[in-house]
């Protein structure tokens, strides 16, 4: 299968439960279901299509009861759709419940071959892999042991380790890693990222917005059961659903002008962010496009209020082209209970330091009235801008922390 050939295809699927408000309406509808309707209808999922090729990596993400745990069990076969059809091509590994296709009864060892026996592996290709699924795994001695006496990071672990190293042609992973230490967190990305070098398509259902950015070319956008959007534009997506989990007041969308044509925002406009600059806080002068990891900066953000405010927050963010926030900081530290904006134009100065690597980052700037509950968000704009980040050392990732090497007690120049 190249590259280009479609591995899943979701065509029109929908799936309905019938909800029983007492067991005995059950039997009832059993026996005079033809007269007389003893359920609630309750679609868990509406008319969702889409399809996914060989070796793209697409986040699912959505609210509680989106209907991201129905849509993976139809996935994988394990529950059936009322209406529309899946088609299916490959191994699909599933890392969903946390415990789910183990039998508490058998130990960690005999779990590992009988999963491998349902994703089709032989017993002699099980073998083969079986001494490197348990030193992933590093449960030790308790390999041996009934799966039911494993903690719940132990069992995470073993049922990474035997879906990640069954070789699948989709690898399914609904919020399991959340469950681990952040030292197998790191060791299952670094597989995941692994095996998405090797053509696996990865299913990746998840709360942590950063890794659906991180790992993602895909994201898939579920809302109360339906598709609210399935796109290659990561950033746009995972903002979308931002906004759609804050529970905003007067809210008009993009309503504002902006002479970033590419920017996202959205708010009651009762009070707009109008400008972000950034000076040098040592050598004043124009407002900078570009600044070096260790030059203490001035961001200087002008706000325009209709009216008095008396509680308003202030946050500002840092992210990289792809959405990745690593960065950000609000003014409630010093003002819990929020600052006032007059009416007109209000100009606020914060000094930083931005230690970060060489690169284009986007700025972030939002205000909210927090005087009621919820609050009311004034105005979010993401990016604001674009600062770039120049530096004669190029170094990974993005955190700019230099070090000095001391030896024998002595600094080493």
């Amino acid at each position: 299968m190249s590259s280009d050939e479609v591995i899943l295809r979701i065509q029109h699927i929908s799936k309905r439960f019938e909800i029983y408000d007492k067991p005995r309406y059950r039997l009832q509808q059993m026996l005079f279901g033809r007269w007389k309707t003893y359920f609630r209808e309750f679609w868990a999922l509406r008319d969702i299509d889409f399809e996914v090729k060989k070796g793209e990596c697409v986040g699912i993400i959505g609210r509680n009861g989106a209907g991201k745990s129905t849509l993976l069990q139809i996935i994988t076969g394990t529950l059936q759709p009322t209406e529309g059809s899946v088609e299916r091509h490959g191994r699909i590994a599933a890392l969903l419940e946390l415990g789910s296709g183990f039998n508490p009864e058998f130990t960690g060892r005999e779990n590992v071959y009988m999963n491998a026996a349902i994703l089709g592996l032989t017993k002699a290709e099980t073998d083969a892999k079986y001494d490197d699924i348990v030193a992933f795994a590093d449960i030790g001695e308790f390999i041996d042991q009934p799966v039911k006496t494993y903690s719940s990071g132990m069992m995470v672990r073993l049922a990474f380790a035997v879906n990640a190293f069954v070789d699948p042609d989709i690898l399914i992973v609904d919020e399991a890693l959340a469950v681990g230490d952040i030292g197998f967190q790191m060791k299952c990305f670094q597989k995941l990222h692994d095996i998405i070098a090797k053509g696996t398509t990865l299913l990746l259902v998840t709360h942590d917005l950063v890794s659906v950015s991180t790992f993602c070319q895909k994201v898939l956008f579920l809302n109360n059961g339906r598709l609210v959007r399935f796109s290659s534009n990561v950033p746009e997506t995972v903002n979308a659903f931002k906004e759609s989990m804050r529970i905003v007041k007067n809210v008009h969308g993009t309503g504002q002008n902006s002479a970033n044509s590419s920017e996202y925002r959205f708010g009651s406009f009762d009070a707009t962010v109008e400008s972000c600059r950034i000076f040098d806080a040592d050598n004043p002068g124009p407002d900078l496009q570009a600044i070096s990891p260790d030059m203490n900066a001035i961001i200087e953000v002008t706000i325009r209020s209709k009216r008095d405010l008396p509680h308003v927050v202030m946050g500002i963010g840092l992210k990289t082209r792809d959405g990745l926030e690593i960065w950000g900081d609000n003014t409630m530290t010093e003002f819990p209970v929020g600052f006032r904006l007059t009416p007109g134009d209000n100009v606020f100065s914060f000094r930083t330091c931005f230690h970060i690597n060489a690169g284009t980052y986007g700025i972030t700037v939002g205000i909210a009235d927090i005087s009621t509950i919820p609050r009311v968000e004034l105005d979010q704009r993401w990016p604001i801008r674009a600062i770039e980040v120049t530096s004669g050392r190029e170094q990974p990732g993005y955190i700019a922390s230099p070090m000095t090497m001391i030896r024998d007690g002595k600094e080493q120049s």
